[in-house]
Protein backbone atom coordinates (compact mmCIF):
# COMPACT_ATOMS: atom_id res chain seq x y z
CA UNK A 1 0.00 0.00 0.00
CA UNK A 2 1.23 3.47 -0.83
CA UNK A 3 2.24 6.22 1.66
CA UNK A 4 0.09 8.75 2.74
CA UNK A 5 2.36 11.09 1.81
CA UNK A 6 2.53 9.52 -2.19
CA UNK A 7 -0.43 11.22 -4.29
CA UNK A 8 -2.24 8.46 -6.24
CA UNK A 9 -2.62 10.01 -9.58
CA UNK A 10 -5.83 8.87 -10.52
CA UNK A 11 -6.42 8.69 -14.68
CA UNK A 12 -3.35 10.11 -15.51
CA UNK A 13 -2.02 10.38 -19.05
CA UNK A 14 1.29 9.70 -19.53
CA UNK A 15 1.20 12.85 -21.96
CA UNK A 16 0.59 15.11 -19.19
CA UNK A 17 5.03 14.92 -18.27
CA UNK A 18 6.06 13.15 -21.60
CA UNK A 19 9.62 15.17 -22.90
CA UNK A 20 8.65 17.39 -25.89
CA UNK A 21 11.45 15.63 -27.60
CA UNK A 22 10.88 12.33 -27.17
CA UNK A 23 6.62 13.24 -28.24
CA UNK A 24 8.53 14.52 -31.71
CA UNK A 25 10.41 11.89 -32.28
CA UNK A 26 8.29 9.27 -31.47
CA UNK A 27 5.53 11.25 -33.53
CA UNK A 28 7.69 11.32 -36.66
CA UNK A 29 9.04 7.17 -35.65
CA UNK A 30 5.11 6.53 -35.96
CA UNK A 31 4.65 8.56 -39.38
CA UNK A 32 6.81 6.12 -41.19
CA UNK A 33 5.39 2.72 -42.30
CA UNK A 34 8.56 1.24 -43.05
CA UNK A 35 9.30 1.43 -39.12
CA UNK A 36 5.86 -0.36 -38.31
CA UNK A 37 6.27 -2.84 -40.96
CA UNK A 38 9.35 -3.89 -39.89
CA UNK A 39 8.30 -4.17 -36.16
CA UNK A 40 5.65 -6.76 -37.29
CA UNK A 41 7.94 -8.75 -39.62
CA UNK A 42 10.56 -9.02 -37.15
CA UNK A 43 8.25 -9.64 -33.82
CA UNK A 44 6.70 -12.47 -36.24
CA UNK A 45 10.23 -13.99 -36.71
CA UNK A 46 11.31 -13.89 -33.30
CA UNK A 47 7.90 -13.80 -30.98
CA UNK A 48 7.56 -12.04 -28.12
CA UNK A 49 7.59 -15.06 -26.63
CA UNK A 50 10.65 -16.17 -26.70
CA UNK A 51 11.57 -12.47 -25.69
CA UNK A 52 9.76 -13.62 -22.28
CA UNK A 53 11.09 -17.36 -21.67
CA UNK A 54 14.43 -15.87 -22.38
CA UNK A 55 14.04 -14.36 -18.80
CA UNK A 56 11.88 -16.58 -17.20
CA UNK A 57 15.29 -19.32 -17.88
CA UNK A 58 17.78 -16.72 -17.16
CA UNK A 59 16.54 -14.31 -14.16
CA UNK A 60 14.41 -14.28 -10.97
CA UNK A 61 10.88 -13.59 -11.65
CA UNK A 62 9.71 -10.83 -8.90
CA UNK A 63 6.67 -12.02 -6.65
CA UNK A 64 5.57 -12.11 -3.46
CA UNK A 65 8.35 -14.85 -2.70
CA UNK A 66 11.01 -14.00 -4.67
CA UNK A 67 11.96 -10.11 -3.56
CA UNK A 68 8.93 -9.59 -1.84
CA UNK A 69 10.31 -6.12 -1.65
CA UNK A 70 10.47 -5.00 -5.08
CA UNK A 71 7.17 -6.60 -5.60
CA UNK A 72 5.49 -4.25 -3.50
CA UNK A 73 7.51 -1.36 -4.69
CA UNK A 74 6.07 -2.48 -8.04
CA UNK A 75 2.59 -2.97 -7.37
CA UNK A 76 2.99 0.92 -5.57
CA UNK A 77 4.24 2.56 -8.56
CA UNK A 78 0.88 0.79 -10.56
CA UNK A 79 -1.15 1.75 -7.88
CA UNK A 80 0.05 5.45 -7.71
CA UNK A 81 -0.08 6.07 -11.67
CA UNK A 82 -3.44 4.46 -11.35
CA UNK A 83 -2.73 2.00 -14.39
CA UNK A 84 -4.59 -0.90 -15.04
CA UNK A 85 -1.47 -2.95 -16.16
CA UNK A 86 1.10 -4.51 -13.92
CA UNK A 87 4.04 -5.98 -15.76
CA UNK A 88 6.38 -8.66 -14.48
CA UNK A 89 9.44 -7.76 -13.60
CA UNK A 90 12.58 -9.98 -13.31
CA UNK A 91 15.97 -9.75 -11.67
CA UNK A 92 19.44 -10.69 -13.96
CA UNK A 93 22.46 -10.98 -12.31
CA UNK A 94 24.58 -8.18 -13.65
CA UNK A 95 27.49 -5.97 -12.51
CA UNK A 96 25.57 -3.15 -14.20
CA UNK A 97 23.32 -0.01 -12.85
CA UNK A 98 20.74 -0.45 -15.14
CA UNK A 99 17.45 -1.67 -15.89
CA UNK A 100 14.96 -2.15 -18.98
CA UNK A 101 11.75 -2.82 -20.51
CA UNK A 102 11.27 -4.97 -23.55
CA UNK A 103 7.81 -6.28 -24.70
CA UNK A 104 4.71 -5.45 -27.12
CA UNK A 105 1.61 -7.04 -25.99
CA UNK A 106 2.87 -7.63 -22.79
CA UNK A 107 6.09 -5.86 -21.72
CA UNK A 108 8.10 -6.78 -19.05
CA UNK A 109 10.89 -5.27 -16.52
CA UNK A 110 14.02 -6.19 -15.65
CA UNK A 111 16.48 -5.06 -13.01
CA UNK A 112 19.74 -5.56 -13.06
CA UNK A 113 20.79 -7.26 -9.88
CA UNK A 114 23.44 -4.39 -8.72
CA UNK A 115 20.92 -2.34 -8.68
CA UNK A 116 19.44 -4.10 -5.09
CA UNK A 117 22.94 -3.78 -3.40
CA UNK A 118 23.63 0.06 -4.52
CA UNK A 119 19.98 1.60 -4.42
CA UNK A 120 18.01 2.51 -1.48
CA UNK A 121 14.10 1.67 -1.21
CA UNK A 122 13.26 5.35 -2.61
CA UNK A 123 15.83 5.36 -5.51
CA UNK A 124 14.31 1.94 -6.31
CA UNK A 125 10.96 3.41 -6.52
CA UNK A 126 12.11 5.62 -9.26
CA UNK A 127 13.65 3.38 -11.25
CA UNK A 128 10.76 1.16 -11.67
CA UNK A 129 8.89 4.30 -12.22
CA UNK A 130 11.05 5.09 -14.69
CA UNK A 131 10.49 2.13 -16.23
CA UNK A 132 6.78 1.93 -15.77
CA UNK A 133 6.88 5.54 -17.36
CA UNK A 134 8.64 3.64 -20.92
CA UNK A 135 5.34 1.50 -20.84
CA UNK A 136 2.69 4.14 -20.08
CA UNK A 137 4.07 5.98 -22.82
CA UNK A 138 4.20 3.58 -25.79
CA UNK A 139 7.95 3.04 -25.67
CA UNK A 140 8.00 -0.06 -25.56
CA UNK A 141 7.34 -1.35 -29.13
CA UNK A 142 10.28 0.90 -30.83
CA UNK A 143 12.24 -0.35 -27.81
CA UNK A 144 11.75 -3.51 -28.38
CA UNK A 145 12.99 -3.04 -32.50
CA UNK A 146 15.94 -1.43 -31.39
CA UNK A 147 16.87 -4.68 -28.99
CA UNK A 148 16.11 -7.48 -31.75
CA UNK A 149 18.08 -5.14 -34.35
CA UNK A 150 21.50 -5.33 -32.02
CA UNK A 151 21.01 -8.24 -30.59
CA UNK A 152 19.41 -10.61 -33.44
CA UNK A 153 22.02 -12.00 -36.30
CA UNK A 154 20.86 -10.54 -39.52
CA UNK A 155 23.86 -11.93 -41.35
CA UNK A 156 22.03 -13.71 -43.92
CA UNK A 157 20.67 -10.32 -44.97
CA UNK A 158 22.78 -9.00 -47.97
CA UNK A 159 24.40 -5.28 -47.02
CA UNK A 160 22.54 -5.71 -43.57
CA UNK A 161 25.15 -3.71 -41.80
CA UNK A 162 24.88 -1.16 -44.51
CA UNK A 163 21.00 -0.88 -43.94
CA UNK A 164 20.56 -1.44 -40.35
CA UNK A 165 23.65 0.93 -39.02
CA UNK A 166 21.05 4.27 -40.01
CA UNK A 167 17.89 3.17 -38.62
CA UNK A 168 19.78 1.77 -35.25
CA UNK A 169 21.54 5.66 -34.83
CA UNK A 170 18.66 6.94 -35.25
CA UNK A 171 16.51 4.77 -33.07
CA UNK A 172 18.87 5.42 -30.54
CA UNK A 173 18.27 9.62 -30.68
CA UNK A 174 14.38 8.47 -30.00
CA UNK A 175 15.45 6.40 -27.44
CA UNK A 176 17.57 8.62 -25.25
CA UNK A 177 14.49 11.24 -25.87
CA UNK A 178 12.38 8.63 -24.21
CA UNK A 179 14.51 8.22 -21.32
CA UNK A 180 14.11 12.09 -20.61
CA UNK A 181 10.34 11.24 -20.01
CA UNK A 182 11.01 8.38 -18.35
CA UNK A 183 13.03 10.31 -15.57
CA UNK A 184 10.17 12.37 -14.95
CA UNK A 185 8.18 9.33 -14.20
CA UNK A 186 9.99 7.89 -11.78
CA UNK A 187 10.17 11.28 -10.51
CA UNK A 188 6.67 11.27 -10.17
CA UNK A 189 6.63 7.33 -8.76
CA UNK A 190 8.73 8.38 -5.60
CA UNK A 191 7.29 12.17 -5.46
CA UNK A 192 10.90 13.10 -3.55
CA UNK A 193 13.49 14.65 -5.67
CA UNK A 194 16.49 14.34 -3.79
CA UNK A 195 15.64 10.28 -4.21
CA UNK A 196 15.26 10.64 -8.25
CA UNK A 197 18.88 13.22 -8.09
CA UNK A 198 20.46 10.30 -6.12
CA UNK A 199 19.37 7.53 -8.30
CA UNK A 200 21.14 9.53 -11.08
CA UNK A 201 24.11 10.49 -9.15
CA UNK A 202 24.57 6.81 -8.29
CA UNK A 203 24.20 5.56 -11.80
CA UNK A 204 27.03 7.99 -12.73
CA UNK A 205 29.42 6.31 -10.52
CA UNK A 206 28.54 7.56 -6.30
CA UNK A 207 28.53 4.28 -4.56
CA UNK A 208 28.84 6.21 -0.95
CA UNK A 209 26.48 9.40 -1.00
CA UNK A 210 28.45 10.48 2.00
CA UNK A 211 31.69 11.25 -0.24
CA UNK A 212 30.03 13.26 -3.33
CA UNK A 213 28.10 16.51 -2.90
CA UNK A 214 24.84 16.73 -5.10
CA UNK A 215 25.58 20.80 -6.12
CA UNK A 216 29.00 19.92 -7.01
CA UNK A 217 26.90 17.26 -9.66
CA UNK A 218 24.87 20.33 -11.08
CA UNK A 219 28.07 21.94 -11.47
CA UNK A 220 29.87 19.44 -13.30
CA UNK A 221 26.31 19.11 -15.36
CA UNK A 222 26.82 23.01 -16.38
CA UNK A 223 30.41 22.77 -16.92
CA UNK A 224 29.75 19.58 -19.52
CA UNK A 225 26.91 22.02 -20.95
CA UNK A 226 29.49 25.07 -21.66
CA UNK A 227 31.61 23.36 -23.76
CA UNK A 228 30.59 24.45 -26.65
CA UNK A 229 33.05 24.41 -29.40
CA UNK A 230 33.04 23.06 -32.55
CA UNK A 231 35.47 20.10 -31.92
CA UNK A 232 33.10 19.68 -28.82
CA UNK A 233 29.94 18.78 -30.47
CA UNK A 234 31.55 16.77 -32.81
CA UNK A 235 32.80 14.61 -29.92
CA UNK A 236 29.58 14.56 -27.69
CA UNK A 237 27.88 13.32 -31.12
CA UNK A 238 30.65 10.14 -30.93
CA UNK A 239 30.41 9.69 -27.36
CA UNK A 240 26.47 9.25 -27.47
CA UNK A 241 25.46 7.91 -31.18
CA UNK A 242 25.42 4.30 -29.83
CA UNK A 243 24.30 5.01 -26.35
CA UNK A 244 20.90 3.68 -25.23
CA UNK A 245 20.88 6.97 -22.65
CA UNK A 246 21.34 10.41 -22.26
CA UNK A 247 24.35 11.28 -20.05
CA UNK A 248 23.77 11.49 -16.78
CA UNK A 249 24.52 14.94 -16.45
CA UNK A 250 22.05 16.03 -19.04
CA UNK A 251 19.55 14.08 -17.53
CA UNK A 252 19.65 15.62 -13.93
CA UNK A 253 19.69 19.21 -15.69
CA UNK A 254 16.57 18.12 -17.63
CA UNK A 255 14.79 16.77 -14.91
CA UNK A 256 16.23 19.67 -12.18
CA UNK A 257 14.53 22.09 -14.86
CA UNK A 258 11.05 20.21 -15.53
CA UNK A 259 10.42 20.06 -11.61
CA UNK A 260 11.47 23.85 -11.09
CA UNK A 261 9.34 24.38 -13.77
CA UNK A 262 6.11 24.13 -11.92
CA UNK A 263 4.61 21.36 -14.01
CA UNK A 264 5.59 18.46 -11.40
CA UNK A 265 4.24 20.31 -8.41
CA UNK A 266 1.16 20.71 -11.32
CA UNK A 267 0.66 17.30 -11.53
CA UNK A 268 0.77 16.81 -7.81
CA UNK A 269 -1.33 19.00 -7.24
CA UNK A 270 -4.13 17.28 -9.58
CA UNK A 271 -3.69 19.33 -12.79
CA UNK A 272 -3.35 16.87 -15.42
CA UNK A 273 -4.29 15.57 -18.25
CA UNK A 274 -6.92 12.89 -17.66
CA UNK A 275 -6.64 9.03 -19.75
CA UNK A 276 -9.36 8.96 -21.97
CA UNK A 277 -10.31 12.95 -22.75
CA UNK A 278 -6.76 13.62 -24.46
CA UNK A 279 -5.96 13.09 -28.02
CA UNK A 280 -2.42 13.44 -29.28
CA UNK A 281 -2.31 14.90 -32.08
CA UNK A 282 0.95 14.48 -33.84
CA UNK A 283 1.31 17.60 -36.35
CA UNK A 284 1.28 19.61 -32.88
CA UNK A 285 3.99 16.96 -31.13
CA UNK A 286 6.53 17.69 -33.74
CA UNK A 287 6.12 20.98 -33.62
CA UNK A 288 6.70 21.58 -30.25
CA UNK A 289 9.33 18.89 -30.63
CA UNK A 290 11.01 21.07 -33.05
CA UNK A 291 10.45 24.35 -31.07
CA UNK A 292 12.03 22.39 -28.21
CA UNK A 293 15.31 21.55 -30.62
CA UNK A 294 15.05 25.59 -32.12
CA UNK A 295 15.54 26.93 -28.06
CA UNK A 296 17.99 24.24 -27.54
CA UNK A 297 20.33 25.13 -30.25
CA UNK A 298 19.51 28.99 -29.96
CA UNK A 299 20.30 28.89 -25.93
CA UNK A 300 23.38 26.06 -26.07
CA UNK A 301 24.70 26.81 -29.48
CA UNK A 302 26.76 23.48 -29.54
CA UNK A 303 26.43 21.13 -32.54
CA UNK A 304 24.83 17.97 -30.84
CA UNK A 305 22.00 19.62 -30.75
CA UNK A 306 21.87 20.16 -34.69
CA UNK A 307 21.66 16.36 -35.93
CA UNK A 308 18.16 14.96 -34.28
CA UNK A 309 16.07 17.23 -37.56
CA UNK A 310 17.83 14.77 -39.86
CA UNK A 311 16.54 11.57 -38.48
CA UNK A 312 12.98 10.86 -40.16
CA UNK A 313 14.11 10.43 -43.56
CA UNK A 314 16.97 8.33 -42.90
CA UNK A 315 15.33 5.74 -40.92
CA UNK A 316 12.26 5.83 -42.92
CA UNK A 317 14.24 4.73 -46.13
CA UNK A 318 16.47 2.52 -44.84
CA UNK A 319 13.50 1.03 -43.21
CA UNK A 320 11.71 0.23 -45.99
CA UNK A 321 14.76 -0.96 -47.92
CA UNK A 322 14.98 -3.14 -44.57
CA UNK A 323 11.57 -4.20 -44.67
CA UNK A 324 11.69 -5.32 -48.58
CA UNK A 325 14.82 -7.21 -48.42
CA UNK A 326 13.54 -9.04 -44.98
CA UNK A 327 10.35 -10.01 -47.19
CA UNK A 328 12.34 -11.35 -49.89
CA UNK A 329 14.22 -13.39 -47.69
CA UNK A 330 11.55 -15.33 -46.39
CA UNK A 331 9.65 -15.60 -49.60
CA UNK A 332 12.01 -16.89 -51.07
CA UNK A 333 13.00 -19.77 -48.15
CA UNK A 334 9.25 -20.68 -48.07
Amino acid sequence: MISKRIKKLYDVDPASWEHPADKAALSALKQLKGIDELVKLLISVTTERSLRLMALSSSIKVSQNQYPKLHAILNDVVEIFDWNYTPDMFVAQSPFLNAGTIGVKEPFITINSSLLKHLEEPELSAIIGHEMGHIMSGHTLYKTLLWLLTNVSLNMIPMAGFLITPIIIALHEWDRKSELTADRAGLLAVQDPASSYNALMKLSGADDLTQVNLNEFFSQAQEYENQKSLLDGIHKILNQVWASHPVPVIRLQELKSWELSGYYQNILDGNYLKRGFYRGNVNKNIKDGYDYYKETVQSKDDALSNIVNNVGEGIGKAADELNKTLKNIFKTNS
